[in-house]
């Protein structure tokens, strides 16, 4: 046999600068100011910026950050709600080859010292609102020089106060607008940083590259069926996984972003009818506190509106109200180490002719990769083989593809544990069902086992969310000398509605096996983490020292 010469002529073909380029999200912006240079791209409160203005000033600002010495690999932190300098950092610290790290404004002084510490910030940018914040973090952490931008902003409502070296807008305003910047020089080479607070120790930090953070932006549009020059309000936070890449998305689509400093969900409402918003993202929480509006302040929306909605899977309820108002919910699912939303739980043929609750139940599972993610499976973590489609078998959901994190900074350990026999391990127990979507049947502690019967708190949260009176609800085990474990129910009310516990149990027993109701209600504020999920280890203790008779 002759093999020698059996080399292709196909691979005779060499990648060349004409057929081979960085994927990079940078090229979004470019694009979008190209082809619509007057449109709005940002929108806060009265201040309209254009797509040929965001492109220049994204330049001015990158130039600035080079002047300042910032070079490949170095890291800028920002400090940010949504406002126009977070979008403009998207495109402008990679755009001077470093990599940008949004810090979560809910943590405190101490865990973002640690943050600007660990990724070596050389380079802050401040929002009035969090100066306090930024000067106690930097006040733990004297000997690193980290040079300060205040970004002053119209909208805060507070006074604009300052601790930096510059004011945004000035600084850039000397900036080359025809700064001449470069993709990156391999699309695998950093693109942000974004911090998770680790279930042990100190908190991870997060890498992403530009070829992930470019494919996911397009899935998020092909995910969501998004259009051209879309309307898009940003609920959801930046700081969240960079906004799960919704911001290089926008400049994908050529879309307008509207700013939001905070969830205030009568503005939500309004900004929806004002800007005929087509897109938003967030928490479950966003789309409950939307529906618990009073009618007065529910302004009717007569166009198509889509969100998505992560985390927990959206009770039954919230569907079916966000429904009436004319939304259409979406349900995704994934991790800060999947650039935001890496499954959902795509619509089939016959669904929509389903009832509500029918409909809600098949759209509460995780579901399927997304678009432009290679693979998801719920895998046994022994054997690293698939689970039967049954319904039943308990694997591990895994992930692979090109939208996965690099790894964790400076943490080896951590990163080859994640990604052990060649897939992203997310921690998530789940089954897969016959039609092939995943389910969360939540983390294994989740189940509450109650005279031998097992419980899903999920479906105890589900009936106590029925209630009207119900904003927030979360379901643990309590110890119990009879029966070992019995649900406990931890509940926060509405603004200015009132209920017993005793009205919630009989609520409970309408609609639940007698089993599943809970034995011990407790109408409190819900502890929850800087990202608004709800503490259930608190609440597991604080259940504990009820049957021990210490709480009250």
């Amino acid at each position: 046999m002759e093999l020698f010469h059996m080399v292709s002529a196909y691979n005779e073909l060499p990648r060349t600068p004409a057929n081979f380029v960085a994927l990079s999200p940078l090229r979004y912006l470019e694009r979008a100011a190209y082809i619509y240079p007057d449109q709005a791209s940002i929108i806060h409160g009265n201040r309209q910026i254009s797509w040929r203005q965001t492109y220049q000033r994204c330049r001015q600002f990158a130039s600035q950050l080079q002047q300042l010495g910032i070079v490949k690999n170095d890291t800028v932190s920002v400090l940010l709600p949504n406002v126009p300098a977070m979008i403009e950092a998207h495109f402008a610290v990679p755009m001077a080859g470093a990599v940008l790290n949004t810090l979560n404004t809910r943590l405190d002084a101490k865990t973002i010292a640690f943050m600007l510490e660990h990724a070596e910030t050389k380079v802050l940018l401040v929002d009035p609102e969090f100066v306090n914040l930024a000067r106690e973090a930097l006040s733990l952490i004297p000997n690193q020089h980290i040079i300060v931008i205040d970004v002053a902003d119209e909208e805060y409502e507070g006074e604009n106060q300052f601790l930096g070296s510059f004011e945004y807008e000035e600084w850039l305003a000397q900036g080359d607008a025809n700064f001449e910047w470069q993709l990156p020089e391999d699309e695998w080479d950093a693109i942000s940083l974004n911090y998770i607070s680790g279930t042990t120790g100190n908190p991870k930090g997060v890498v992403y590259h530009h070829r992930g953070a470019y494919l996911n932006a397009a899935s998020n549009i092909l995910a969501c069926g998004m259009k051209p020059r879309a309307v898009y309000l940003w609920t959801l936070p930046l700081f969240h996984c960079n906004g799960w890449c919704f911001a290089w998305s926008i400049a994908a689509s050529g879309g307008t972003n509207i700013c939001l400093r905070k969830v205030d969900p009568e503005l939500v409402m309004q900004l929806i009818a004002k800007h005929k918003v087509d897109y938003f993202c967030g928490a479950p929480i966003v789309l409950s506190m939307i529906i618990n509006l009073p009618k007065e302040k529910q302004p009717s929306i007569e166009h198509h509106v889509e969100v998505m909605v992560a985390g927990a899977a959206p009770p039954v309820a919230v569907i079916e109200g966000m429904r009436n108002i004319g939304i259409n919910v979406n349900h995704v699912y994934g991790l800060t180490e999947t650039y935001g939303p890496s499954a959902l739980c795509a619509s089939q043929a016959g669904w929509s002719d389903l009832s509500i609750t029918e409909q809600a139940q098949l759209h509460s599972r995780q579901g399927v990769p997304y678009p432009l993610q290679d693979s998801m499976r719920v895998l046994d973590p022994e054997t690293m083989q698939p689970v039967p489609n049954d319904g039943e078998t308990m694997g591990e959901i895994m992930f692979r593809g090109n939208i996965v994190m690099k790894g964790y900074l400076k943490n080896p350990k951590a990163t080859e544990e994640a990604f052990a026999g060649g897939w992203f391990h997310t921690g998530d127990l789940a089954v897969c069902h016959p039609d092939g979507y995943a389910k969360i049947t939540d983390r294994s502690k989740d189940i509450i086992i109650s005279g031998g019967e097992n419980i899903s708190s999920l479906e105890v949260e589900d009936v106590l969310y029925k209630h009207p009176a119900v904003l927030t609800a979360a379901v643990v085990a309590k110890p119990d000398e009879r029966w070992q474990e019995v649900p406990c129910a931890f509940i926060e009310l509405k603004t200015g509605a009132s209920v017993t516990p005793e009205e919630i149990i009989e609520h409970c027993q309408k609609e639940l096996a007698r089993f599943k109701v809970p034995k011990d209600v407790v109408i409190t504020e819900i502890p929850k983490t800087s990202t608004g999920k709800l503490q259930k280890f608190i609440l597991r203790d604080w259940a504990k020292q009820r049957a021990a008779g210490e709480f009250n």
